[in-house]
């Protein structure tokens, strides 16, 4: 769907929620209620009943993905590392799908790329089972794996924004509900392994969305709005509110940009642009000698070709502001299928690191 679809098939409302929501959601008993009074405060007309209405509708369309905490593994336990690998052309169904068997690959990408066409995310609860993965798959498929875990994270934050109200997505009411403090524990309690399984997949789209899941685990409402609030605040969940399916809102340009950038600069890089809007994620990975120069990736959403082409040529220039880039310095690979996407499973991970 492209952004003149988007448009023509949401309502004012519609964006206003997705703009304003994709984060900031408030942790409280009743969400909806302070949720829909900050909209009011924009000029958006809309009740509780209503917006909880709306939400509901858009997650059945498929406008949103799901609705809640975003649950973020890495905090979680476990590790995740993203792997690059050749797939022979006369083989490449054959190839996916020996790779997609392993119920550790979460997700596989073919992207463009001359040599490196397959790339796909895997999971484990035991960080020493990645090597083991990757050296099962080089055996079945007779190809080499290119093992790029995450150095540095310099931003995660898969944010679309709309034509409409709320454009900057301002809305923040993070703060409301109760006063918390980190844990300090490294591990998780069982109660809190059993409230991350149950809102790995979002929460109930109801009035009362934490007294549901308090009663589906069998705690108390106070103690899951609580634990939420306290996980939000020691990057457990990186954010509460709307996640919307990209696609839908006519984000079809999927493009991650890879940069070989000189050492001695990239943690000056890093932040400059990952403060670009559009930029979605932006990490460092290493290099592959011989085979893959860049240690930098950026992702980049479009609504159309050409607008991802301006956005990457942006990220070039904030690039050339560090040093100078050259057309050899750079790559911009985009994603020509989904091969697989099953998510991470938190379950696993959280398990392996839960203690009494």
């Amino acid at each position: 769907m492209r952004q003149a679809d988007a448009d023509a098939t949401l309502s004012e409302l519609d964006r206003a929620i997705i703009n304003a929501f994709q984060g900031g959601f408030p942790v409280v008993e009743r969400p909806f209620d302070p949720a829909a009074a900050a909209l009011r405060e924009r000029g958006v007309d809309v009740t509780a009943d209503e917006l909880l209405a709306r939400v509901q509708t858009l997650d059945e369309e498929g406008v949103l993905t799901r609705f809640g905490a975003l649950v973020n593994a890495e905090n979680i336990g476990g590790a995740a590392t993203l792997v690059a690998m050749h797939a022979p052309p006369e083989r490449f169904e054959e190839v996916a799908e020996l790779v997609n068997a392993h119920r550790e690959v979460a997700h596989n990408y073919e992207r463009e790329h001359p040599h490196l066409n397959m790339w796909f995310v895997v999971s484990v609860a035991d960080e020493s089972r990645v090597d083991e993965v990757l050296a099962e798959i080089e055996a079945e498929t007779g190809q080499e794996t290119y093992n790029l875990p995450k150095m540095n994270e310099f931003r995660v934050e898969a944010k679309f924004m709309l034509d409409g109200p709320v454009p900057d997505g301002d809305v923040d009411l993070s703060h409301l509900g109760p006063d918390v403090e980190p844990s300090g524990r490294p591990t998780l309690t069982p109660d809190e392994r059993d409230l991350v399984v149950e809102i790995q997949g979002g929460l109930p789209i109801t009035a009362t969305p934490y007294a549901d899941v308090a009663d589906a685990i069998g705690a108390e409402t106070e103690w899951v709005v609580e634990t939420v609030k306290r996980f939000d605040l020691e990057g457990k969940v990186r954010r509460v509110g709307v996640i919307p399916n990209h696609y839908a809102l006519g984000y079809t340009e999927n493009g991650m940009t890879v940069w070989n950038v000189p050492d001695e600069v990239v943690e000056t890089v890093g932040p400059a642009v990952a403060s670009l809007d559009f930029v979605t994620h932006c990490y460092r990975r290493p290099r592959h000698e011989g085979v893959w120069p860049y240690n930098f990736f950026a992702m980049t959403h479009g609504r159309s070709e050409e607008e991802s082409q301006r956005r990457i040529q942006e990220v070039r220039e904030t690039m050339s502001e560090y040093w100078e880039v050259g057309d050899d310095d750079w790559d911009s690979l985009f994603s020509t299928r989904i091969l697989k996407k099953t998510g991470i499973r938190l379950a696993e991970r959280a398990e392996a690191n839960t203690s009494e």
